[in-house]
């Protein structure tokens, strides 16, 4: 189960989405885009201490450091709570920098189509930071009152769905003919939970084998129900709070679950969306700055468009 997350309504001026585009381009993934381009590493020449290592190649720990220093806050602590993403991450980019050892043993790099698309990038590189440099908001920028009114132009979809805090005792099924027997351990811990759920989070804490939860009484946290998966989604929506579940039956296994509080949809404050609010108006002006600038270099010079040679181009490019 996830942590609660905001869900914000289509009509919310559109600017948290911008600011995520913005953040994420190009290459979107926040994991897997947001490295450093491609460097082979070859033992004795690291940056600082290996975080880890495969064969010649390792991750040092500034290259790491780089990758968080690159990510919006928001995306940086989704990551850094995510040890699983993180390290499969670094699993790709060590398998990224071998392949490219023996690309490079075999010249790879100074094959003309690869020069070509090396020259591409670089140029891409150049603009875009170029264009960063030339539209740069004020500091100052948005002020109070251009925060609050972006606020109030949407204040109807910024929006938390109901969120629910439900605990679970959880039992894997690793044998498929162990099926049976799980169930019925399942219904035996359902009906000594309804008959006491106040003794709910000692059994959990005995027999769930969700770790985390386990360790907790059980306890998920709070969370919207389109979050949950939906055969447990389904049980707890009919849940009142401090009721126990039958037996849920989902692909992981068996649940047994408790609703032990429930908080009803409610708009965000402005205190609560301040920073990714501030975050979108602030990308948004940039787009606005960097469109103006390219506009102006077009309005300022002749622009000639060379009809006849251009005709041929096209007559040149394949057929599908």
């Amino acid at each position: 189960m996830k942590k609660p997350t905001l869900v914000l309504g289509g009509g919310a001026l559109a600017l948290l989405g911008l600011a995520l585009g913005l953040s994420l381009r190009p290459g979107n993934d926040p994991v897997a885009a947001q490295q450093p381009a491609p460097t082979v590493l070859q033992q004795g020449a690291a940056a600082g201490p290996a975080v880890a290592r495969l064969g010649n190649q390792q991750v040092a720990a500034e290259e790491l450091k780089g990758l968080f220093a690159s990510l919006p806050p928001e995306a940086r602590e989704q990551l850094r709570g995510n040890r699983a993403a993180l390290e499969t991450w670094i699993r790709s980019r060590l398998a990224e920098k071998t392949v490219l050892e023996q690309a490079d043993a075999q010249g790879w790099r100074q094959r003309p189509e690869v020069e070509r698309q090396t020259r591409v990038a670089t140029e891409q590189i150049v603009f875009r930071d170029y264009m960063q440099s030339v539209s740069q908001v004020p500091a100052d920028y948005p002020s109070v009152a251009e925060l609050q009114q972006a606020y109030d132009s949407g204040k109807s979809a910024w929006v938390t769905p109901a969120l629910y805090r439900v605990s679970q005792i959880f039992l894997a099924v690793g044998d498929p003919q162990a099926l049976e027997a799980v169930r019925k351990q399942a219904q035996e811990l359902s009906r000594k939970a309804q008959a006491a759920p106040g003794e709910f989070a000692a059994l959990a804490a005995q027999y769930s084998q969700d770790p985390d939860s386990a360790r907790r009484g059980g306890d998920s946290g709070l969370q919207p129900l389109q979050q949950l998966v939906p055969e447990v989604r389904a049980a707890v929506a009919r849940l009142k709070v401090g009721g126990v579940s039958e037996v849920v039956q989902s692909a992981a296994g068996f649940h047994v679950l408790k609703l032990t509080e429930q908080q009803p949809p409610r708009s965000a404050s402005l205190d609560e969306l301040r920073e990714r609010l501030t975050q979108a108006l602030r990308a948004q002006r940039q787009e606005q700055i960097a469109k103006a600038y390219l506009e102006g270099m077009l309005n300022t010079a002749t622009l000639s468009i060379d009809g006849a040679a251009l005709n041929q181009v096209l007559e040149d490019q394949p057929q599908n």
